[in-house]
């Protein structure tokens, strides 16, 4: 099977090597994005939501570069360096998807990439 690497500058570029998205077949597997300005590479400023927005905005970026949508998902992950922030998120994902939801993990891990609090990532399948 083939593979297709997905690139786009409308989401921060890799900071380490693997690509924004790899697509095999219909499925595309989105690498985890964390809250970085893709215009400046920096980190945005803010609380959990607008860590947890920008993050989804970069998905979604990397999700249409795919010729897919946010709707397309049917697997995320979620990281928080702190669940306490769990409820914040969630209103911030509400705002992204609609039912039926893909389906989700969401872990607390020590630390992120660059000192973000929040980090997503993703399994789109295509038809």
């Amino acid at each position: 099977m083939s593979r297709q690497i997905i690139q786009t500058d409308k989401a921060p570029a890799a900071i380490g090597p693997y690509s924004q998205a790899v697509r095999a077949g219909d499925t595309v597997y989105l690498s985890g994005q964390i809250p970085l300005d893709p215009s400046t590479g920096l980190l945005v400023e803010g609380d959990i939501s607008a860590q947890a927005r920008r993050s989804f905005e970069n998905l979604k970026a990397v999700c249409e570069a795919a010729g897919g949508s946010l709707g397309d998902i049917v697997r995320l992950g979620l990281y928080l360096t702190d669940l306490d922030n769990f409820a914040a998120v969630n209103a911030v994902m509400s705002e992204f998807f609609s039912a039926p939801y893909p389906a989700r993990s969401t872990v607390e891990v020590s630390g992120l990439p660059r000192g973000a609090r929040f980090e997503v990532d993703a399994v789109m399948v295509l038809d």
